[in-house]
């Protein structure tokens, strides 16, 4: 019998299988089926060599960079991603995978992956002497910053559903692809040539969410 492994591919539409990496951290059934949802072909592995030759990758999950990343690096996993990025597979972080992509997050000590130069860094508990209340979760709109290549969805205005403590802090700005607001504005989307992240969770993000899966799902390298 095939397993998810085996079904690594293109569908019969012609859209890439998106890879969705398991590190053991966060729950990725709602993603996968998010994914369904708009027509892709969506698998879930923990195996590097997998990851390394995926047509598209998504890296999710939530919690602490440090798990996460110490998981990625025991693994092989992270180099496996890297590697991918490297040759043009185009790459996908969702919450706290977005904030992997970076260079490293104030939360923690571990080095992230580096495909997108910047950090994470904790919102603060109060701006302006009124308290910000933390983590930031709810709906919040997006503000384009550029033209997305990986998800054109995210070009225009929209709203998505957010749960996070920390924020990207992009070292170039050219990098920010959607800015946000809460308390101080930040780049609540990131894209650099085949790299892509986000840090809402367009599986809880209704149809704008799911914009957002079907561009990544159908998008050229």
């Amino acid at each position: 019998m095939a397993s998810d492994a085996d079904l690594v591919g293109t569908d019969a539409a012609g859209r890439a299988a998106v890879t969705i990496v398991d590190h053991g951290v966060g729950n990725l059934g709602s993603l996968k089926n998010a994914l369904a949802r708009v027509g892709a072909t969506a698998v879930v592995s923990s195996d590097p060599d997998e990851v390394a030759r995926a047509e598209r990758i998504i890296l999710a999950g939530v919690g602490a960079f440090d798990r996460a990343m110490s998981r990625l690096n025991a693994s092989g996993l992270g180099e496996a991603i890297i590697l991918a990025a490297q040759r043009g597979t185009p790459v996908a972080g969702v919450c706290l995978g977005m904030q992997l992509l970076l260079d490293g997050s104030d939360e923690g000590q571990l080095p992230g992956l580096g495909l997108i130069h910047g950090r994470a860094t904790r919102f603060p508990s109060e701006i302006g002497g009124r308290r910000l209340l933390v983590p930031h979760m709810g709906w919040s709109g997006t503000t384009p910053a550029k033209p997305s290549a990986l998800c054109p969805a995210l070009s225009s205005n929209s709203r998505f559903y957010f749960v996070h403590s920390f924020a990207a802090e992009a070292r170039d700005e050219q990098d920010v692809l959607a800015w946000t607001t809460y308390g101080l504005r930040y780049a609540s989307a990131v894209e650099r040539e085949n790299i892509i992240g986000v840090q809402f969770h367009p599986e809880k993000s209704h149809r704008y969410g799911l914009a957002v899966l079907r561009d990544f799902a159908e998008s050229k390298a």
